[in-house]
């Protein structure tokens, strides 16, 4: 671990291709950076969520992987190979599911399925049809007729009949109601259960990602905050409780967050256990931090300054020294 005044950085065990590759990815809109400086690896076979507020760039980000937006700056890779915007190869490597599950209302599904087989060369017609049948939706039912779950599903099937190796879903769920959120999230698990596939999911719903993402990435005006393996990230973090006299430059690693009540500060550090080890004091006390409680923290880190830098981010680059499974 580094932290010299920058990102903090791990380098993985495994030597693989990651699925996901960015370098100092940026875009402009007219003078305003939508997204900037975006390093960030994704392994293969991982479950990843991404997790920012309203204008954070997260679909900025996710329609220059999927190839609809050309960055301003730096280049993604996926599975090793650039990735360039409107182009044949780059579209045929990532399925997208986007936010408002756009079908054509006037098609029956079947015509979508046929849509979908004549603008991919590796369409599984077999999945596609099999999905929707274990789903009671009728092949010959216009996409008009549909509920909102109903056109969320026949979106994913669209999506994994493609048979890309990368699926990126943009807030799947944000229009849904909760019965049919917990259907689709449900059947997105078990999709990612049995497959290679990588995912890479956009969602604000925190305690849905922390059930079966295994990697994340927090992003917040338009820069990368946080990105690694869940596990190792929530194991490089503590909340510490101390005497509020305590200076911030007494604490162990990284202060991220803090909040002082009258006798007492809880501080959010990022730091391995040796260093707390090492710094510790008698009276201090150490307990594990939450998904939801370290992802709240870098949602509420200060914006970037006025010239453009962020707060320095923590990255574990490549995949996490832990096998990704499922």
């Amino acid at each position: 671990m580094t932290e010299a005044g920058g990102p903090v950085t791990r380098q993985g065990a495994d030597g693989g291709v990651p699925a996901l590759r960015t370098e100092r990815l940026g875009r402009r809109y007219g003078k305003v950076w939508g997204l900037r400086d975006c390093t960030v690896e994704v392994p293969a076979g991982a479950v990843a969520a991404l997790v920012g507020p309203n204008g954070a760039g997260k679909t900025t980000l996710l329609q220059m992987i999927t190839g609809l937006l050309e960055p301003t700056e730096g280049h993604v890779q996926v599975f090793g190979q650039a990735s360039r915007a409107n182009t044949t190869v780059a579209l045929a490597r990532v399925g997208y599911v986007a936010q408002d599950h756009p079908l054509y209302r006037d098609f029956t599904v079947a015509d979508m399925f046929r849509l979908g087989q004549a603008m991919n060369p590796g369409w599984d017609q077999k999945l596609a049809a099999a999905r929707v049948d274990a789903l009671g939706i009728p092949h010959s039912r216009k996409v008009r007729h549909l509920s909102g779950g109903q056109q969320a599903q026949v979106s994913l099937t669209m999506a994994l009949a493609k048979k890309a190796p990368l699926l990126v879903l943009d807030e799947p769920v944000s229009s849904l109601d909760p019965v049919a959120r917990l259907e689709f999230m449900g059947d997105l698990m078990a999709a990612a259960a049995d497959s290679a596939l990588t995912f890479l999911i956009s969602s604000h719903v925190v305690a849905e990602l922390e059930r079966f993402c295994d990697w994340l990435i927090v992003l917040s005006c338009g820069h990368v905050q946080l990105a690694g393996s869940a596990d190792d990230l929530l194991g490089d973090h503590r909340l510490l409780t101390v005497p509020r006299a305590t200076p911030d430059a007494d604490l162990p690693g990284t202060v991220i967050e803090r909040a002082d009540s009258d006798r007492h500060s809880t501080v959010l550090v990022c730091a391995d256990p040796a260093q707390l080890a090492v710094q510790g004091h008698a009276g201090w006390q150490a307990e594990p931090v939450s998904f939801e409680q370290l992802v709240m923290a870098y949602l509420r880190r200060p914006a970037p300054t006025t010239d453009g830098d962020p707060a320095p981010a923590v990255q574990r680059r490549g995949p996490s020294a832990k096998a990704v499974t499922r």
